[in-house]
């Protein structure tokens, strides 16, 4: 991609290609302050990236502030805001990383198509009332709530942009020569009082919002910020266009006393009693779609829940999959939504996932721990293996004691960044999954290295059957025997021109995928990671991801390419070329999937964790966690396991989809750096271990959720 060449204030120099470990791909919008990106992550998770501009990269106070920006985003968990998932403040150029959520803008939607509909329009105040929710409860003051700060999801409105001031979209300021906020939606007390400002404002602003949805202009309405700023102070505003039904609350939010104004929960109540026919679904904006291509020579059989599918699937002789599953602050509880179904969940045949032991024996004797085996603050990211409890922090691989989480060796690596834990592959530690030149093995019960070896560049790194993948550049792919340091192949893999393997535990086999140009199939090709040679190929409809293996069958995320959101699960047999696919009631936005079973549970970035039984072919309940980001899932047959942005940690009841038990937040105050991927809990002989933001990794007895 070619340099950038940045937009906004003051002279710019060309944008860089990359912020942190993200890929600028193109402007979504700019501001006085900086240009928000579509990235993409090396994983391929699209991410919106506000990249500030270079003269206010300059200035001590304008970093303080953004600074405090990300600490106030991060802070916030609800669904209805967009999460942070990295952040550098510090660079040279500051910049934040936030999930990326397709739909327009408030104001571009009101520009495009007109006043909202009554109806529209309740929704859209239901929506904002839960965000404010959500944000006031953190202690978060927004100050800058306006249409272009409200994005129209599918799954409602989010409310983005934190606590940044933008001194050059308006000619006011307040004493200290900043101005909190934008004229025709700020209250009189950001006029009056700017230090005083609380959370009443944000609901003055709520009402300046509603008035221009269904009118397309605010309550107060000038050329002249001045103006503007005057009649907010002393006018009554113009409520004219709005429905009957609406409008005394509207004008109780515009109240100019801060007093006077409801809370999001006034609000949220009385708009339950606004009309017999108030209605709870969601603006869904209308979807982009992508070109077609032709459909390839072959398919296979697929069976679509509840309409039947279209394609049939290519397939070669080989093996079938082993059994295996794979592992995948705000709101105080979950509230379960669907339909809950009774579950039987049959664990006959399956393997224990990833991080958990055949042996296991539950007891409540367990009472728990917590550590802090490194002073820096930054989440750890665990795996078990050895019997041990391996795990890693920028700089830094340890080894804990599972029974009460003594530190039993450190080991320092050079990698400043981690995308995964270590794992244990070939009987050794393998400190790091991430790309570099230089491999090495620890002894798993002392720490020391094992061996070393120096390999050609290499972009993607995977460990399978014992194996260490890289995937190099030209598309070839070398496989190193993870006990040794030996390389045992090196060849291209049919089919795959850049493959990134995805594996299981207890499967034979690594996994490549990639999509045709139009998202219309995906190529799947089951890899021996011994040989290097094409156990089965098979082409699939849609964009797929691997999430797990049980029973003979590989289970895969239908994701949607424009909006990055998990549409459906489909199980694939290799061994008679059966395709089945359960479509979602309502897709999940980047969701990540875990298996049990014949159960997918699919943990959506909005909140949501839904259980998919693929033997009765459709969704068998549904939960709104209130988890802005959430791990990958966990499942041990009894309990689905995840991990918040805040550390705490959430049991799910596998059968009935209710909140069992949650850990308290552990949540670093003075840090403003975010995980870039949640670490996905640990489950071993009846525990959990997870770690949190402030540094601590803890244990929790998996038998007792509800006394954590």
């Amino acid at each position: 991609m070619a340099p950038q060449h940045g937009t906004g204030a003051g002279a710019e120099a060309e944008l860089p290609e990359y912020a942190g470990h993200y890929r600028l791909e193109s402007c979504l919008g700019s501001g006085g302050m900086g240009v928000v990106h579509l990235a993409q992550s090396t994983s391929g998770m699209k991410v919106a990236v506000k990249v500030v501009h270079a003269e206010f990269a300059q200035d001590p106070e304008f970093r303080g502030r953004f600074r405090q920006e990300v600490a106030a985003a991060r802070r916030v968990s609800g669904a209805f805001t967009a999460p942070v998932v990295d952040a550098d403040p510090e660079a040279q150029r500051p910049w934040m990383a936030t999930s990326f959520i397709p739909g327009p803008t408030l104001s571009e939607h009101v520009k495009r198509n007109g006043p909202m509909a009554p109806g529209e329009l309740r929704r859209l105040m239901a929506g904002l009332a839960e965000a404010l929710r959500d944000i006031h409860r953190v202690g978060v003051v927004h100050r800058d709530l306006k249409p272009s700060n409200v994005l129209l999801a599918e799954d409602g409105p989010k409310v983005i942009d934190f606590g940044i001031s933008r001194p050059k979209d308006s000619e006011l300021r307040t004493e200290t020569g900043k101005l909190i906020g934008t004229p025709p939606f700020m209250a009189p007390e950001q006029f009056r009082r700017p230090r005083e400002v609380g959370p009443a404002a944000d609901i003055f602003a709520l009402g300046s919002v509603l008035v221009h949805a269904a009118t397309g202009r605010g309550p107060f309405d000038s050329d002249s910020p001045y103006v503007v700023a005057y009649q907010v102070v002393h006018d009554e505003p113009d409520l004219a266009g709005l429905p009957e039904n609406i409008a005394p609350l509207v004008l109780r939010c515009l109240a100019k006393e801060p007093e006077d104004r409801p809370t999001p929960d006034e609000l949220m109540r009385e708009l339950r009693s606004v009309s017999a026919s108030y209605d709870t679904q969601a603006y869904i904006p209308a979807p982009r779609r992508a070109a077609a291509t032709p459909v390839p020579e072959r398919h296979t059989e697929e069976t679509e829940e509840p309409e039947q599918s279209e394609q049939r699937s290519e397939r070669r002789r080989g093996p079938r999959l082993g059994k295996r599953f794979a592992l995948g602050a705000g709101a105080l509880g979950l509230a379960a939504i669907g339909t809950v179904a009774s579950l039987q969940l049959s664990d006959a045949g399956d393997t224990p996932p990833k991080g958990t032991t055949p042996h296991a024996t539950p007891s409540t004797a367990f009472g728990g721990w917590q550590a802090t085996p490194v002073s820096k603050k930054s989440t750890p990211q665990c795996s078990y293996g050895a019997g041990k409890l391996l795990c890693a922090q920028p700089g830094v691989v340890f080894a804990l004691d599972p029974s009460d989480g003594r530190v039993l060796w450190r080991h320092s690596v050079a990698t400043t960044h981690r995308s995964g834990p270590p794992v244990l592959s070939g009987g050794l530690v393998q400190p790091s999954l991430d790309s570099g030149r230089r491999l090495e093995a620890l002894d798993p019960a002392s720490g020391k290295v094992r061996w070393q070896k120096t390999v050609p560049a290499y972009t993607g790194l995977a460990d399978a059957g014992g194996m260490l993948l890289l995937t190099h550049a030209d598309g070839t792919v070398t496989a190193v025997d993870a006990a040794s340091g030996a390389t045992k192949w090196s060849h291209r893999i049919p089919g795959q021109q850049a493959p990134y393997f995805t594996s299981f535990t207890g499967d034979p086999s690594a996994y490549a995928t990639s999509t045709s140009d139009d998202g219309a199939n995906t190529r799947v090709t089951a890899v021996d990671p011994d040989t290097g040679a094409v156990r089965w190929d098979a082409r699939l409809k849609g964009t797929l991801k691997p999430v797990g293996t049980a029973g003979g069958s590989l289970y895969l995320l239908s994701v949607d390419t424009v909006y990055a959101s998990t549409k459906a699960v489909v199980r694939y047999t290799p061994g008679t070329g059966a395709a089945r696919r359960v479509t979602l009631p309502l897709a999940l936005d980047q969701g990540h999937g875990t298996v049990r079973g014949n159960v997918v549970y699919v943990m959506g970035a909005g909140g949501s964790l839904v259980a998919v039984d693929m033997d009765a072919r459709r969704q068998v309940w549904s939960l709104e966690t209130a988890v802005l980001r959430g791990s990958t899932p966990v499942a041990d047959g009894r309990q689905v396991y995840i991990t918040a942005a805040d550390g705490r940690l959430l049991a799910v009841d596998a059968r009935a989809g209710k909140l069992v038990g949650q850990t308290p937040a552990r949540l670093d105050s003075n840090s403003d750096q975010v995980s870039a991927a949640l670490p996905e809990p640990v489950v071993a002989d009846g525990r959990v271990y997870a770690a949190a933001p402030d540094g601590t990794v803890f244990a929790v007895n998996s038998v007792t959720p509800g006394a954590w």
